[in-house]
């Protein structure tokens, strides 16, 4: 627990929207102007209860969106209880993370009563991994093995420089629920199978990646030529993305506080790469890889922080991506990707979904990756077209770690199915292709599965569709326009036969 007098981050901003307006109080408008940042260093501010109650506290300014808006800053609580009664024209809000939406490794919760009670020097279960096509080893990939996988018992292990793993089961075979292999590297497929017998000395073979390959953004999207989506302008908020031969970043902006704000490529996580690949890849199979809208003008803002290697990606606050939302908007955008969510509601990302709106600009938004949990913020928020993941029997190898998404419901067609790990409920607008995309990478090509993947196959489906309703684009840009644009998108829906639980409207713009 915080102590009383440690300091904390808050997020400021008027009592309505991310800026001034006329109804904001005279005092809380003096005071927004005087907090700004003074050169390198945050600005003290004194903060009073009261002109006769009280001992002043201060505030640190520590970053600012707007001189008269959005700004960060730091204070303790008992300054932030002062600052309440002093300033009630201005909201102080908790700093709330947020993280990339792609559907998450499955791990072992526990061990069996067998393999917990079984000494250290007890004999293992060895397997090789090896890449099919050249049978080189699979070195430092994570493997899963269920004995019990409903109750998420096994054991796991990780592959040495040999592609060696070693479990600790007793004897020379195991049956198991499942088991997964999780690459440490880009490249291939993985490995997934039901109902499978670990033998000792066995050896696993996984599949490499090959770009143009026919995924289930394919099979529902085709190969697009390179002008689909001209006209239109997509802001990725995400981690950044990496410079690469099939994409062209026209510009963008790092919102991380503290970070250069010029350097809104990849941050180390690989995420807003292979997003903005199914939006807007400009490669030709089999050498290169093609998005669904590539004649988009693509822009990249960052807000995860820098990552570093072995160790797991930072969380992009509510500043920073209320930050990007008002910089994309700035840059005219027309459509924002938010492959991002899992942190609870925060008044902060609605004020500025909402303001994006009212500047014509749409905000597209992952459903969450938590094996039908329910919507999760900011898709649910109501001005969020939020987006669950789709999947297709036949479009990855049998071995593929996407088989493992494979669950009911099925749609009209049995091989269409719900994503095993897509959030669902009544707040989904649309649905997209999520299970084993084929997209871009840091160095290369990467099959990942969630709704991370599917939000950018709706939002590059929606450029694709909006790139020929010039007269749409051409609106003033203000709620009107934003909400013709959704009305185009959502009319476009397909449904694939699930209920709107599932898949909201379907799936847009085929």
């Amino acid at each position: 627990m915080a102590r009383d007098d440690a300091t904390q981050q808050y997020v400021l901003m008027p009592t309505r929207g991310t800026r001034v307006r006329a109804t904001t109080p005279d005092d809380a408008q003096s005071f927004l102007a005087r907090a700004v940042p003074v050169g390198a260093g945050p600005l003290a501010m004194s903060v009073r209860a009261s002109s006769a109650r009280g001992p002043a506290h201060a505030m640190r300014v520590i970053d600012s969106v707007h001189e008269d808006g959005t700004k960060l800053v730091e204070m303790t609580p008992a300054a932030a209880m002062a600052f309440r009664v002093e300033q009630p024209g201005l909201r102080l809000l908790p700093v709330v993370w947020f993280w990339p939406a792609v559907a998450p490794a499955r791990g072992v919760f526990a061990a069996s009563a067998t393999l917990a009670k079984a000494p250290a020097t007890a004999k293992k279960i060895t397997v090789a991994l090896r890449v099919k096509a050249t049978g080189a080893p699979l070195v430092g990939a994570t493997v899963v093995a269920f004995t019990d996988f409903g109750r998420r018992y096994g054991a796991q292990a990780t592959s040495k420089a040999s592609g060696k793993a070693s479990l600790p089961f007793p004897g020379a075979k195991k049956r198991l629920d499942a088991i997964f292999v999780y690459p440490s590297t880009p490249g291939t497929w993985g490995f997934f199978a039901r109902a499978y017998d670990l033998v000792d000395g066995a050896t696993i073979d996984v599949e490499t990646i090959v770009p143009g390959y026919a995924d289930c953004l394919r099979h529902h999207y085709g190969v697009s030529p390179l002008d689909a989506g001209t006209g239109v302008k997509v802001g990725v908020i995400d981690t950044g993305i990496a410079r690469h031969d099939d994409l062209v970043i026209v510009g963008g902006r790092n919102t991380v506080v503290g970070e250069d704000p010029d350097d809104y490529f990849d941050s180390g996580a690989g995420h807003g790469t292979h997003v903005a690949g199914i939006v807007a890849g400009r490669g030709t199979a089999p050498k290169g890889m093609r998005g669904i809208a590539p004649g988009v003008t693509l822009r990249s803002y960052r807000v995860f922080g820098r990552q570093r290697p072995g160790a797991e990606g930072p969380g992009a606050s509510n500043y920073a991506i209320v930050k990007a939302i008002d910089r994309a908007v700035a840059d005219g955008c027309d459509m924002l990707n938010l492959s991002l969510g899992g942190g609870g509601r925060d008044e902060a990302t609605e004020d500025a979904i909402k303001d994006a709106r009212d500047h014509g600009v749409l905000a597209i938004v992952a459903a969450g990756n938590e094996d039908r949990s329910a919507v999760s913020f900011p898709a649910r928020y109501a001005l969020s077209l939020a987006v669950s993941a789709v999947g297709r029997v036949g479009t990855f190898p049998s071995t593929a770690l996407a088989a493992g998404d494979v669950a009911a419901p099925r749609g009209k067609d049995k091989k269409d199915f719900l994503a095993a790990f897509s959030n669902v409920g009544p707040e989904l607008d649309l649905c997209g292709p999520g299970s084993g995309v084929v997209s871009t990478f840091p160095g290369g090509y990467e099959a990942m599965s969630g709704t991370s993947m599917a939000c950018p196959a709706v939002t590059g489906a929606a450029a694709r569709l909006l790139g020929g309703h010039p007269e749409i684009l051409a609106m003033p840009r203000d709620g009107t326009r934003a909400d013709a644009m959704a009305k185009a998108i959502l009319a476009s829906a397909t449904s694939l036969g699930f209920a709107a639980r599932f898949e909201g409207h379907g799936i847009p713009g085929r």
